[in-house]
């Protein structure tokens, strides 16, 4: 999985590296029980603070994404099902919001939502 990182975005970086391995999982790109980068080794490849690293991988466990072991590090949790958090409920009617407010109806908004999941099917 490659990962990039919007340097200029108001997007703090632990949170884009969370929502990208999300994807990576959600996608079926990261596998449950897949070995995860060191916190030190993902810092250096990709040119972040070894604490930002730190930051989103306590969030993602913290989240139920991943499993983390002093031993074998950092791995895709074994998990399927992870709770929806208030956060992502909040996110998800603000987009619903904004696409509404675009002048999207209902069945334009699911169409879209279809594509999206569709894109990134398990595979």
């Amino acid at each position: 999985m490659i990962l990039k990182f919007d340097f200029s975005s108001s997007e703090p970086l632990y949170m884009q590296l969370r929502n990208q391995i999300v994807i990576g999982i959600g996608e079926g790109k990261l596998k449950p029980g897949e070995k995860l980068p060191t916190i030190r080794a993902l810092a250096e490849e990709s040119g972040i603070n070894m604490m930002t690293v730190s930051k989103a991988y306590q969030l993602l466990k913290q989240e139920g994404y991943i499993t983390t072991d002093r031993r074998s590090g950092a791995t895709v949790a074994r998990k399927e099902m992870v709770s929806v958090s208030d956060a992502t409920l909040k996110a998800l009617r603000i987009c619903v919001s904004e696409l509404r407010l675009a002048g999207m109806n209902k069945e334009e908004i699911m169409a879209l939502c279809a594509n999206v999941y569709e894109e990134g099917e398990l595979k």
